[in-house]
C-alpha cells in the first residue's frame, strides 16, 4: 500500500484520497445512531415531516411549529425518509450529497479560477480531509446546506467577475436564495463580509453596478426564496418576527440569550470563534499557518496578483469568524462555510511554494478517525448514548402497542425519533406517577433520578430494559390493581 501510494502523482494522490475519505463517510452513516441532541433533534423533526405530510413548517413536536431555523435540512432528511424509508443512513445521507456537491464547487474554482486544473484536485482532497467537513457532510444539521449556498454564491461571483459572464451571475443569487431557504439572513451577511471586504480594495466597488445583472438576479432571489418565508408566516403567525429578530439580532447580540424557544442558548467567551476554526479545520490548520509564515520570511506578505485571487478566498475564510468574534452564542460548525476557502488557500499558496507532497499524507489521518469514532459510537464506548438500544428494548414488548411511553423529568430527542413519536415527556415526580396511572404504561427514569430507598411495586410493575443512564419500567394501571385487591 505505502510503495503504491509513493507511485502516485500528488494529483492522483489527491483524487484517490478524496474518494477515500468520501467512501468511508457514506459506510459510515447507517452504523451509529442519532446523537442528541442535533442531529436526533433535527431528524425527529423531518421523520414528522415525512410522517405528516407538512412540507411548509418543520415541527418541534407534534403540532409545536419550529421557528429555528428555514427547512431546508428538514427537507433534505425528510426526502431520504421518502425514497429509502426512516433509517439514519436516509436521515444523513442527503446532506453527505450536498457536500459532494460543495466538492464540486472547489474543484471548479481551482480549475477554472485559476486554470490550473493541477491544483483542483488537491483542493478538494484537503476539503474532504478537514475534520468539520468531514463529520458535518455525514450530519444532520444546516450546516452543510448553509456552506453549499455561499460555497456556490462565491464560486460564481468570482467566476462572474472574472469571465463576465451573466449565467454566473445569476447562480450567484440562486446561492444566495439557497441560503435563505437553508438558514436565512445570515447567508447575506456572510457572503456581504466577504465581498465588501474584497471589492473596497483597489477600487473594485466601481464596478458593482456592472458585475452582476442586479435586476434579474434579485428577481430570481425572491422568487426562489420568498414564497416560502410568506407561507410559512401565514400557517404559523409570529415566525417571521422570532426568526428575524430573535434569531438573527437577539441571539447575536446577547450573550446567553432567553428568548430561545428551543432550547439554551451557547454562551462562550467573545472572540472563541478562532479558537473553534483551529480546531475545525484540523489537520491542516498549522499547513496554513506555516505557509502563510514563509510568506511574511520572504517579504511576500503584502504580494496581491493582479486578479486578487489571494485576497478573494481571504475575505470568504474569515468573514464568519469576523462576524461571529462578537457572538456569545456560537458553535464550532460555524466556520464550516469558510473552509472551503481555506482549502483553495492552502492549494493556492502550495502551487506558489511548493511544500514537500509527504505533507499532504496528513489527509489519511481523517478517515481514519472517522470509523474509529463511528464505531465507538455504535458500541456506545464514548459516554453519549442515544436512546435507539432502549426503544428497541421498548418496541419488543408485547404491551408497546396498547401502553404510554413516558420520560420522566427529560425526554432525549432520540427517544422521540427511535419510538416513532410515542416517548412523551412528563415532569411529575415517580410516586406520583405511579400512584396515578389510569392506565398501563412504560415509564423511563434515569438511574440518578430514582429517589434513595425507592421500590417499584412488585405487584404492579416489573423492569422490561435499561441502558447506561435509564431503566425501562412497565406498570399495570392503579384500577386494575385496586380490582385485584377486592376479596
Amino acid at each position: 500500500m505505502i510503495q503504491l501510494l509513493k507511485k502516485l502523482t500528488l494529483t492522483q494522490y489527491a483524487l484517490a484520497l478524496t474518494v477515500f475519505a468520501m467512501t468511508v463517510r457514506l459506510l459510515t452513516l447507517g452504523i451509529y445512531p442519532l446523537m442528541d441532541t442535533t442531529e436526533a433533534r433535527y431528524g425527529e423533526m423531518a421523520r414528522i415531516m415525512f410522517e405528516t405530510g407538512n412540507w411548509i413548517t418543520p415541527m418541534f413536536d407534534y403540532n409545536v411549529p419550529f421557528w429555528g431555523k428555514p427547512p431546508l435540512f428538514t427537507w433534505l432528511s425528510a426526502a431520504g425518509f421518502e425514497l429509502l424509508g426512516v433509517s439514519e443512513f436516509a436521515a444523513r445521507v442527503p446532506h453527505l450529497i450536498v457536500g459532494c456537491m460543495v466538492l464540486g464547487l472547489v474543484w471548479l474554482m481551482a480549475a477554472r479560477g485559476k486554470g490550473n486544473r493541477n491544483t483542483a484536485w488537491l483542493a478538494v482532497a484537503i476539503l474532504a480531509t478537514t475534520a468539520a467537513f468531514s463529520v458535518i457532510a455525514g450530519a444532520v444539521m444546516t450546516d452543510m446546506a448553509l456552506t453549499l449556498a455561499i460555497t456556490l454564491s462565491m464560486v460564481s461571483f468570482w467566476l462572474s467577475w472574472q469571465q463576465k459572464s451573466r449565467g454566473w451571475g445569476y447562480l450567484f443569487f440562486v446561492g444566495l436564495a439557497i441560503g435563505m431557504l437553508a438558514k436565512g439572513p445570515l447567508t447575506l451577511v456572510l457572503v456581504g463580509i466577504s465581498l465588501v471586504l474584497w471589492l473596497a480594495q483597489d477600487k473594485r466597488w466601481q464596478q458593482i453596478p456592472t458585475c452582476l445583472p442586479w435586476k434579474g438576479g434579485v428577481a430570481l432571489f425572491l422568487l426562489i426564496s420568498l414564497p416560502w418565508y410568506l407561507l410559512a408566516e401565514w400557517k404559523t403567525p409570529g415566525f417571521l418576527n422570532y426568526f428575524i429578530v430573535g434569531e438573527h439580532i437577539k441571539r447575536f447580540v446577547v450573550s446567553g440569550w432567553e428568548g430561545d424557544l428551543y432550547g439554551s442558548a451557547h454562551k462562550e467567551l467573545r472572540g472563541t470563534i478562532w479558537v473553534y476554526w483551529v480546531l475545525a479545520a484540523l489537520p491542516w490548520t498549522p499547513i496554513l499557518i506555516y505557509q502563510v509564515s514563509r510568506f511574511f520570511k520572504n517579504g511576500q506578505e503584502g504580494v496581491q496578483s493582479e486578479s486578487g485571487y489571494l485576497g478573494f478566498l481571504w475575505c470568504w475564510m474569515v468573514s464568519p469568524l469576523l462576524l461571529f468574534t462578537f457572538a456569545g452564542n456560537i458553535l464550532p460548525s460555524y466556520v464550516l462555510p469558510g473552509l472551503p476557502a481555506m482549502a483553495l488557500l492552502i492549494t493556492a499558496y502550495h502551487y506558489q511554494q511548493p511544500l514537500s507532497e509527504s505533507v499532504f499524507k496528513l489527509g489519511l489521518i481523517t478517515p481514519v478517525l472517522i470509523v474509529i469514532v463511528a464505531l465507538l459510537l455504535k458500541f456506545n464506548l464514548t459516554g453519549k448514548e442515544a436512546e435507539k438500544h432502549l426503544m428497541a428494548q421498548w418496541a419488543s414488548q408485547a404491551e408497546a402497542s396498547q401502553s404510554e411511553l413516558l420520560y420522566v423529568n427529560h425526554r432525549p430527542f432520540s427517544a422521540q425519533f427511535y419510538s416513532n413519536g410515542q416517548a412523551k415527556a412528563v415532569n411529575e415526580p415517580i410516586v406520583k406517577l405511579m400512584n396515578n396511572a389510569e392506565s398501563d404504561v412504560f415509564i423511563v427514569i434515569e438511574k440518578k433520578h430514582i429517589p434513595q430507598g425507592f421500590l417499584w411495586d412488585k405487584r404492579r410493575c416489573e423492569l422490561r430494559g435499561e441502558s447506561k443512564k435509564r431503566e425501562l419500567i412497565y406498570c399495570k394501571s392503579t384500577a386494575l390493581s385496586r380490582v385485584n385487591a377486592v376479596p
